[in-house]
């Protein structure tokens, strides 16, 4: 079966309900940031310092037709993946796309505490945390929607959450043959 690529912002839940979603369809998994990370043996962040954002998002989009080719396999797209180098012009057409849509409240609760971890996020405040979500999602919305699902990602707060979620992308989920 082709490969599901979940796209959507940073804490929208990609890696973990890719994580059980796969394991639920016995599929393989990939989070295309572990993947280039382990590729170039430094963190998403040194490439971007050494390379900046252009160098970056040519690694990645090379890397994402090299993982977008797999069979069988949940692949969780960075945040910004999708906007750049017609990137979602290829999982459209070689796989099902699914948006993991979550509120900019939501995510400011979720990314407020591991901002020290998000080199984008690391030197804000509160409030110039949520205007930099609120700013930044409203640019990369419209890649986002062009998926052929959107799931609403707000509620993923226990596991019991995260399986009911899985199970219900299950049954959206109609991956490309």
């Amino acid at each position: 079966m082709a490969p599901i690529f979940l796209i959507g912002y940073m804490g929208s839940g990609k890696t973990t309900l890719g994580r059980v979603l796969a394991k639920a369809m016995n599929f393989s998994f990939i989070d295309l940031d572990w993947y280039i990370e382990g590729r170039y043996h430094k963190t998403v962040g040194e490439l971007f310092s050494e390379r900046g954002e252009s160098g970056f998002r040519e690694i990645e989009s090379r890397l994402l037709r090299e993982v977008g080719q797999m069979n069988d396999t949940v692949i969780a797209a960075g945040g910004g993946t999708p906007c750049f180098n017609e990137n979602i012009d290829f999982m459209l057409s070689y796989g099902q796309v699914v948006y993991l849509k979550t509120s900019v409240n939501v995510l400011f609760d979720r990314l407020k505490t591991a901002r020290s971890q998000r080199p984008l996020l690391r030197d804000k405040n509160d409030k110039e945390l949520l205007a930099f979500l609120t700013e930044t999602l409203q640019k990369r919305s419209p890649y986002y929607t062009q998926a052929h699902l959107v799931f609403d990602s707000d509620k993923l707060d226990s596991v019991k959450d995260i399986d009911l979620a899985v199970e219900k992308l299950k049954t959206l989920i109609q991956p490309k043959k």
